[in-house]
Formats: C-alpha cells, sequence, structure tokens
C-alpha cells in the first residue's frame, strides 16, 4: 500500500514539473518577447511574476502546500481551479481546461491520496525545475532587451533601404499607443494630416497602411536594414538577419508589439495581415483592436518629410542603447497597477490560444 501511495505521490511530483515548466518556458519568453518596455525595473518585475510567471508560481505553491496539509492542499486546489475557470472565462478550452483547470483538480486528487517519498527531494525538483528555465531563458533574453537601440525621435521618419523608402508617421493618431482595429486604422489614415499630427475632418488620403512587402523589407536591426522577403503565396517572410523593436520603427517603451499591414489575408476575407517587431506576419481578424496591436501609417518620402528627417535627427547627440532600468516618470504615470488584474485577464483571453502556446 505505502508502494503504491509514494508511485502515485511522485506520478503528481512529474505532473507538476511538467506543467509548471511549460508555463515558465511560455512566461519567460512571452515576457521579454510582449513584455519588459516600461521604464521602471520595479514595474517589468512585477509583472514578470504576476503575469508571465503566476501560473508556474501557482502550480509550485498549491503542490508545497499540500505536501504539507493534504486536505487544506485539496481543497486549494479546487478553488484555485473554480476561480480561474471564472477569472479566465473567454479563454479557449485547450489552454484553460487541459492546461489549467483540469490539471488542478487532478493534482489535488493523486497528491491526497498519493505520498512522494523523500519529501524534501520532490520539494526540490518542483521548486528548482521551473526555477532554471526561468534563469536559463531569462538571462540571454535580458541581455538581448538591454542592447535595443532608442533614439528618443518620435517624429516622421524616413526609412530607406531593400528598395523601399517611407515616410512613417509620428507619434500620435497615425502613431497610437494603444490597441486598434484594422477598421479604425485604415479611417485614421483617410482623415490624417500631412504633418501625420492631426485627424481632419475631410478625407486627406495623404496616408495608409504599409503593406506586407513594404513593411518586411522595411524592418530593421541595429539600424540596418535586415533584408526581409516576403513571399507572398507561401504567406512567409524571410530575413538576413532578425530584426528587433529598435528606433526608428518601433517605441522599446511602448506595449505594441504588433503592426497592421494594408493586405487582406489570402485565406479569409475577415482577416489582415500584421507584423510583429521581430519580423513574423501573421493574420488576424481586422476586428481584433487588443492592447499590443496597433498601426504605425506610412507614406511616399516628400522633400519637406526629408528635411524634417534630418532637422530632427540633427538634434540628437547619439544613438541611445535601451535600458529597462531608466526612469521616467511621464511614462511611469502611465502605467495604473490597480488595472493591471483586469488587463491581464483581458489580453489571457484574447491571446490564450496565439501562436506561442
Amino acid at each position: 500500500m505505502e508502494r503504491k501511495k509514494r508511485i502515485l505521490g511522485w506520478i503528481g511530483v512529474s505532473i507538476t514539473v511538467v506543467f509548471s515548466s511549460i508555463w515558465a518556458y511560455w512566461g519567460a519568453f512571452e515576457n521579454f518577447h510582449e513584455g519588459w518596455y516600461s521604464t521602471s525595473v520595479w514595474e517589468n518585475i512585477f509583472v514578470l511574476f504576476f503575469q508571465y510567471l503566476l501560473f508556474t508560481i501557482i502550480f509550485v505553491v498549491l503542490a508545497l502546500i499540500i505536501l504539507k496539509w493534504k486536505k487544506i492542499g485539496l481543497v486549494v486546489h479546487i478553488l484555485t481551479g473554480a476561480f480561474c475557470v471564472w477569472f479566465f472565462s473567454g479563454a479557449s478550452f485547450s489552454v484553460l481546461g487541459l492546461m489549467i483547470v483540469i490539471p488542478f483538480a487532478a493534482l489535488g486528487l493523486i497528491y491526497y491520496y498519493g505520498n512522494p517519498e523523500p519529501l524534501k527531494w520532490a520539494r526540490r525538483l518542483i521548486i528548482f525545475v521551473p526555477l532554471i528555465i526561468v534563469i536559463a531563458i531569462s538571462i540571454p533574453q535580458g541581455i538581448k532587451v538591454s542592447q535595443r537601440i532608442d533614439d528618443g525621435d518620435f517624429g516622421i521618419r524616413i526609412v530607406e533601404g531593400n528598395d523601399v523608402t517611407l515616410a512613417w508617421a509620428p507619434r500620435g493618431p497615425g502613431w497610437p499607443d494603444r490597441g486598434v482595429s484594422w477598421e479604425e486604422a485604415q479611417e485614421i489614415c483617410k482623415y490624417l494630416s500631412e504633418d501625420g499630427l492631426t485627424i481632419m475632418e475631410t478625407e486627406q488620403n495623404i496616408w495608409r497602411l504599409p503593406t506586407v512587402d513594404e513593411a518586411v523589407r522595411s524592418m530593421l536591426l541595429h539600424g540596418e536594414n535586415s533584408g526581409g522577403v516576403w513571399n507572398a503565396s507561401e504567406e512567409k517572410a524571410t530575413y538576413e538577419k532578425t530584426p528587433d523593436k529598435e528606433s526608428p520603427l518601433w517605441d522599446v517603451n511602448s506595449k505594441i508589439i504588433y503592426y497592421w499591414t494594408a493586405d487582406t489575408s489570402i485565406q479569409d476575407v475577415n482577416q489582415a495581415y500584421i507584423i510583429v517587431y521581430d519580423g513574423g506576419v501573421y493574420d488576424k481578424r481586422k476586428i481584433d483592436g487588443y492592447g499590443h496591436l496597433s498601426f504605425r501609417a506610412v507614406k511616399d518620402k516628400t522633400e519637406t518629410d526629408h528635411a524634417k528627417n534630418n532637422s530632427q535627427s540633427s538634434q540628437l547627440i547619439c544613438k541611445k542603447f535601451y535600458t529597462p532600468f531608466a526612469l521616467d516618470e511621464d511614462r511611469d504615470n502611465k502605467a495604473h497597477m490597480c488595472s493591471w488584474g483586469i488587463q491581464f485577464r483581458k489580453n489571457f483571453s484574447l491571446s490564450a490560444s496565439s501562436r506561442r502556446f
């Protein structure tokens, strides 16, 4: 009987380690893919632990509780699963059910009837396996993020190279720091003033969304063109070097990591292509407008744009590397922690079945 309990207990430990490790792997990568953009290191750390590593922490903590107090641990497992059903009600069953609720319920019963001896080794595996995964991923990803170039110029930018020359809109209505649907982006472009700073009452038809081909060919890494090529028939972008979230196309301190393009998906007329800062191209529903998905309008370069671009660039003493440890009160004030839980719930429900999971 004791042998069966021991086997059952170690099955529970194995399941905990597997699921906590999967969530640790996903969370560590996703933290540096779409997160870690704040100028406050403490906010970045808060989001890392309480958004991207949340389920890793929950799996580990629940296991440690039930190994110490079986009855209390079983109740906590069941309550946690029930809470997740309510809180993440918009998520798909493949994520919410198979990766969260069912494992919680099963683990509660397995640990309740099982007994993984020796307990000290069970606890060590439960704690250190996901911890090692997080550290192994976070160190190189953190170094990569710290080397991003941010020149601080949010005006009109002329991006030339790879047979494409475009003027990219300045920060404002043509380059918003919020989620925008494809339809809304198209409408804004129609009414955008020539300087890209004002939405006019009548259509101007100066600005537009870039095509997929233009966006791919414009991607940069450390100020140099990434050599992107778009294969429309295969719906695939290839690069000589992988681009990154850097000036002049991206704001390293913005949550926006996807831009809409003008092209409708060849698979579904209700979807359009988006481009990620690392060069990936995917299709999304045109009505989607969640927090990380926005746009940056473009237009053909004019001599006025070229002069403005040179003037703005000459005012910069040098390019600076992005660091998440700098403090910027204006940006910090935009981040209200009291709304974090609501935003996390919304983001999780919308992206739980995304390409990265």
